[in-house]
């Protein structure tokens, strides 16, 4: 029986990003469809007693700092510390995520979000305009004007808001999350306890 992982993530999450490739190529391994569920995390934070990076307290953001260049170093990813473009509206790269899984599959949607969380923490480009999307979207052979149009689309609003609510019911407080066998797991600094219930479930 197909297994799957709902993975609710933010187009602008470094965490997001440091872990993403790895956990495509683990869910792959597996024989685990994934399900993307970008959402809102400036609706789950208000919910969740969670605060966005600028009302932080020092100490959190200083030590975020360290914990970027720790992960910076072991995932060997190309990284930009202080990104020109953080904070960024993600919703227009959200809802492109959307369209390319709505018109070309899971596939698609998932190579969509590896390119927006790219542009924001490798390219220092800006997700929030719609020009630095469509150059991210062609760069990985996508054509831009369908994949924009879709994402402009009620159906992909309503889509977004639902996985929004989605992540409210399901308790998430922190991007990325996935939640596999109805058992969560926070971070991508989770993933090794993930691919362990990956590699559980296909043996049984």
């Amino acid at each position: 029986m197909q297994k799957f992982c709902d993975y609710y993530f933010v187009c602008t999450s470094p965490w997001t990003y440091l872990g993403h490739e790895r956990f495509v190529a683990m869910a792959e391994k597996h024989q685990v469809a994934i399900r993307v569920k970008p959402m809102n995390l400036g609706q789950i934070f208000p919910a969740s007693g969670g605060l966005p990076l600028a009302k932080r307290a020092p100490q959190r953001q200083a030590y975020r700092l360290v914990e970027l260049e720790r992960w910076r170093q072991r995932s060997g990813l190309p990284l930009t510390i202080h990104p020109k473009f953080f904070p960024a509206d993600d919703r227009l790269a959200a809802r492109c995520v959307i369209a390319a899984d709505e018109l070309l599959g899971n596939k698609a949607a998932l190579m969509v979000a590896g390119a927006m969380l790219k542009s924001v923490w490798a390219d220092e480009a800006n997700i929030a305009d719609e020009n630095d999307i469509r150059a991210a979207l062609q760069r990985i052979g996508f054509e831009a004007d369908d994949l924009l149009t879709k994402a402009a689309s009620e159906s992909a609003h309503a889509r977004y808001e639902a996985n929004t609510q989605e992540a409210l019911q399901a308790e998430v407080f922190g991007a990325p999350w996935y939640v596999f066998d109805s058992v969560p797991f926070w971070g991508q600094d989770r993933l090794d306890f993930l691919e362990r219930a990956f590699a559980a479930a296909k043996d049984d």
